[in-house]
């Protein structure tokens, strides 16, 4: 079998593919698309950082690819959907560069508020400026963190071990768990008003882009520092360009950017901005720790097939899987579904499994629900592998339970979370053999086909209200490509899905909110 490796990888997993038997390394790095193009087809598998880009096209050629690995944490350069769909593994190393990530955040704070870019760039061109320089102590401010993942918990112990006051927000983490870990929790507005240094380390989701942006900046404290090493767009650039221009933000640390390489950039031209080239996860131990994990990881599958951190493909032999797959797959889905309509830090998640289910571990399918609830959160971290490992980590309690009766339907997924503000259930089940349904939401009982654009809507029922939700939608050049209408068990109001040709922006959502009949709208996307 052969391996393509196409980015730069470190020794040590080069090392490990040459000395395998069975399989025939090529190391071809700085392939251009069409050249990659070319070549892919000959291959059983994959190595890549993130220059690689992985495309629908690429994939179309890749007619012997089985697996890609990629050494590192993020995968926004691989088509995942068309990969699985492809039936190829799409592999991570979520560990390898945790620490590393977490340390040059802290480095980047220190070395900005003791001016040493500044310090060593004027004392090279022969200037002695130590009046203009001065920094100012971190012990005892107060570290704000933006996202209490793996890499945001270590670098919040790490600015306690140097007496700062650590605060942490963190929507999709109860804040008993927080405390538990020894800090603060607090809101986003909290934050933002207490925090002398703001640090992010947060996937880059919808609900992330441009988190800092002018009105955040408003409400901060003068002087503020903001650190970020997570992803580039979180940040509004030109919005913190302004902010510091103004004096509210004393200074920033940038690690990514919105483009990458940036070129010239207007930040640039501010001393008070210091910047590194996504060096977050470049240290000599990060860089062989993912290599000989992702090496290890393609052998393991190729050789023995056995799954490690895939991201598209359970921990399951191929019989089961084939048994399993519209449950994993409706599983996933109705954890997505979960993380768009609850609120509040998630506390308990309860999977129930009511009927005539294939007789094997269902595992799988309860891995797959955690992975599609915590998916849009942690992103890149979360996979079929650790999905349970990280919901503990982030203090969520997890419970199943199995029955027959599963009422009218043959099969039935119910699915409850729980968080610090509210209660969800949801209801599954598949039609045929594979045609998976949402039943049940909450009160609500209807048939919703889980894919797509999405906008689930609570209205009055009387006359006229879906006509005035159409008609809105209408007047945005808004196509409604399916309709569902649900009616609350013992009440007045509807639930109604729709599934649109495009996306409903936030600002039509909040009109067809304003309808007379409408209570409230949430889009979002399966």
């Amino acid at each position: 079998m052969k391996v393509l490796v196409s980015d730069k990888m470190g020794e040590a997993g080069i090392e490990i593919f040459e000395n395998q038997d069975g399989l025939e390394v090529d190391v071809n790095t700085g392939l251009a698309p069409e050249e990659l193009k070319e070549i892919i087809g000959q291959y059983d598998a994959l190595a890549i950082r993130s220059a690689t880009k992985v495309t629908k096209e690429i994939l179309e050629a890749a007619t012997n690819l089985k697996v890609i690995a990629r050494a590192g944490i993020g995968l926004d350069n691989v088509d995942i959907p068309e990969a699985t769909r492809k039936g190829v593994a799409v592999m991570n190393t979520p560990g390898g560069n945790t620490v590393t990530t977490a340390e040059h955040a802290i480095a980047m704070m220190m070395a900005l508020t003791r001016n040493i870019p500044r310090g060593t760039a004027t004392l090279r061109q022969g200037q002695w400026e130590k009046k203009n320089l001065q920094g100012r102590e971190i012990r005892n401010k107060t570290y704000g963190v933006i996202g209490f993942g793996n890499i945001g918990s270590i670098a919040a112990n790490l600015a306690k071990g140097l007496r700062m006051k650590v605060i942490v927000f963190d929507p999709n983490i109860s804040s008993d768990h927080i405390q538990k870990e020894g800090f603060e929790a607090v809101s986003l507005d909290e934050l933002f008003a207490r925090a002398d240094y703001i640090t992010i380390h947060v996937p880059k989701i919808d609900a992330t882009v441009d988190l800092l942006n002018a009105a955040a900046f408003e409400t901060m404290k003068d002087g503020v520092m903001v650190i970020n090493c997570a992803r580039g767009g979180i940040v509004n650039e030109n919005d913190l360009y302004d902010a510091i221009k103004s004096g509210k933000v004393a200074g920033a640390a940038l690690d990514v950017f919105t483009t990458e390489p940036p070129g010239e950039h207007p930040l640039f031209e501010l001393d008070e901005v210091i910047a590194t080239p996504h060096l977050g996860a470049s240290t000599k131990e990060a860089q062989t720790n993912v290599a000989v994990a992702a090496a290890n990881q393609i052998i393991e599958y190729l050789l023995n097939d056995t799954v490690i951190n895939a991201v598209n493909v359970p921990s399951v032999s191929g019989e089961i899987l084939k048994q399993l797959k519209p449950f994993i797959y409706l599983a996933e889905k109705m954890g997505k579904m979960q993380a768009q309509i609850t609120k509040g830090g998630l506390k308990e998640v309860i999977i129930e499994f009511t009927g005539n289910f294939p007789e094997v571990d269902l595992k799988p399918v309860k891995i797959s629900a955690i992975k599609g609830l915590l998916e849009l959160f942690v992103k890149h971290e979360v996979n079929f592998v650790n999905a349970i490992s990280l919901a503990n980590d982030m203090g969520i309690k997890i419970s199943e339970s199995t029955a027959k009766d599963s009422g009218n339907f043959l099969h039935l997924i119910r699915m409850t979370v729980i968080s610090e503000e509210e209660t969800n259930l949801i209801e599954g089940t598949i039609f045929g053999k594979d045609d998976a349904r949402i039943v049940r939401i909450n009160k609500f009982r209807l048939e919703v086909i889980p894919e797509g654009h999405l906008g689930l809507i609570h209205n009055i029922d009387k006359p006229g209200s879906i006509g005035s939700m159409g008609t809105t939608l209408g007047k945005h050049n808004i196509n409604i490509s399916r309709m569902t209408v649900g009616r609350e068990e013992d009440g007045e109001r509807n639930i109604i899905f729709l599934e649109t040709d495009t996306p409903v922006p936030p600002e039509v959502a909040k009109e067809i909110e304003g309808l007379d009949l409408v209570n409230t709208m949430i889009t979002f996307e399966l």
